[in-house]
């Protein structure tokens, strides 16, 4: 038996925590197994990586693009391919989906280059939904309580975030969805359900 994998996408404030957190407690709700992740995280090495990447020095645009594809195999290895295996959903805030934005799209190293890369990491397990959460990047700037290293990139490179994102959802229209987060986390943990019910 087989799991489902789905990601939450987004620029940086758009709600993936909170909507993680509804979309779970619906789904255990209605009898699922289920098992949430966060990129970078969830595991001892993810949790040192995220330190050194969110909260440490500057680094290179591929330095910062091979760190999170390495907290992502791990990642992938220990928790997120177990789980799907025994048949449980995996609900991630941030997939490499959030690496071909990022570091491919806005940091300019290529979307399909640090694709390669992270395929590699996660040996072809990938998400079998990606919901982009949308919000204009002023609204998602505004929101940050206590911004990390790259919550503090000014707003146009939170544009080329979002723009890459749209970018993805055209190239992978059947896998890649973008949902207006407004304020009403609800609405949107209700319409992912849609999605997957589909």
């Amino acid at each position: 038996m087989s799991g489902t994998y789905v990601a939450l996408e987004g620029g940086e404030g758009s709600g993936k925590t909170t909507v993680a957190e509804l979309l779970a407690s619906r789904l255990l709700a209605a009898g699922r197994e289920v098992v949430v992740v966060r990129e970078p995280g969830s595991t001892e090495l993810g949790e040192q990586i995220r330190q050194l990447v969110l909260h440490s020095m500057e680094m290179t645009p591929w330095a910062e693009a091979l760190l999170f594809a390495s907290q992502r195999a791990e990642l992938v290895a220990t928790l997120v391919a177990p789980a799907l295996a025994a048949g449980k959903v995996v609900i991630s805030d941030r997939t490499l989906y959030s690496s071909l934005a990022y570091q491919g799209g806005a940091r300019g190293l290529g979307i399909e280059r640090v694709r390669e890369l992270n395929l590699l990491a996660v040996e072809g397990v990938i998400p079998d939904l990606v919901v982009v959460l949308g919000v204009e990047p002023e609204v998602g700037l505004a929101r940050q309580s206590a911004p990390d290293r790259i919550g503090r990139e000014k707003s146009d490179f939170q544009g080329r975030v979002a723009a890459a994102y749209r970018e993805l959802a055209e190239l992978e229209p059947a896998r890649v969805v973008i949902v207006p987060a407004g304020d009403d986390a609800g609405a949107v943990a209700d319409r992912i359900l849609e999605l997957m019910d589909r």
